[in-house]
């Protein structure tokens, strides 16, 4: 596989996990502002009122988790799939003697032509480590030196 068809990839990858995201919060949301409606034509009192703050609850976590979707999407607009750069950047895929990077949105694990790949966020402490590297470059993360082979 090329080296742009193995970043379209991880790229599409990425896309695919922020969607389920997307589609599982959307899910939450409209099952707790049912739940919500529910609870509003229920009995009033003690146990009416937990069942509606927990509601509440759920519902602000679940924006918040809205909003970081909204973040992602954001950043993967960014990533320009048909760039090789020199130095590593957003959209950048970073391979070394032991693991291999794609600078994008922390999304895990990715598996692209039986090789591992591991979607990371740029604000990351190691993709902050590996921005503006170059091949041959060494960085030092959590005791090991990692050795820069190859940028797609």
């Amino acid at each position: 596989m090329s080296q742009l068809k193995i970043k379209e990839a991880l790229f599409n990858q990425c896309e695919i996990f922020v969607n389920k995201r997307l589609h599982t919060v959307t899910e939450i949301i409209s099952s707790n502002q049912k739940a919500l409606q529910s609870e509003t034509k229920s009995s009033a009192g003690d146990k009416h009122e937990t069942g509606r703050a927990m509601l509440q609850l759920e519902m602000e976590k679940a924006g918040q988790q809205l909003t970081g979707i909204t973040l992602m999407k954001e950043i993967l607009a960014k990533i320009e799939v048909n760039k090789i750069s020199t130095v590593a950047h957003l959209g950048s895929v970073v391979e070394t003697a032991s693991i291999n990077y794609f600078l994008s949105i922390s999304a895990g694990q990715i598996t692209i032509d039986h090789k591992v790949y591991f979607a990371i966020s740029v604000s990351s402490p190691i993709g902050k480590l590996l921005l503006g590297k170059k091949v041959g470059d060494e960085i030092f993360f959590n005791g090991n030196i990692i050795n820069i082979l190859s940028l797609k």
